[in-house]
């Protein structure tokens, strides 16, 4: 799906009809809204937003959150934040994808990102 001008989306079903990395929905001046999809196995890969607040929304599957010093396990209904400057990490734990809606706080991808998979995300950021 291309970036949408919407603002009602159907969001728990988008996010769990998403099989793509990364993909960026929304973007605003100060808020952009992420659907992501992690392999059985995979993860988001560790990394820090300096000046950035996100959110994770977990919609289905299971897996462990590291958040700054913390590791606490995530499953379907969950939110977990992520305050800006603190290294956080996400693992997929169980046998199903985890899916999940992310927002930033502010916008951290460029306007109607599009990721498939880890692999290409992290190629095209590096």
């Amino acid at each position: 799906m291309k970036e949408t001008k919407q603002t009602t989306l159907p969001i728990l079903e988008m996010a769990k009809e998403n099989e793509e990395f990364r993909q960026v929905l929304w973007t605003g001046e100060k808020t952009q809204l992420v659907l992501m999809a992690i392999p059985s196995g995979g993860e988001i890969g560790g990394e820090v937003h300096e000046g950035h607040d996100q959110l994770l929304y977990f919609v289905e599957g299971n897996g462990e959150a590291n958040i700054g010093e913390t590791k606490v396990d995530v499953k379907t209904g969950d939110v977990s934040i992520v305050p800006s400057g603190v290294y956080h990490n996400f693992r997929n734990t169980g046998s199903e994808m985890l899916k999940l809606y992310t927002t930033y706080c502010p916008p951290e991808h460029a306007p109607g990102t599009e990721h498939e998979t880890k692999g290409e995300a992290d190629a095209e950021e590096s």
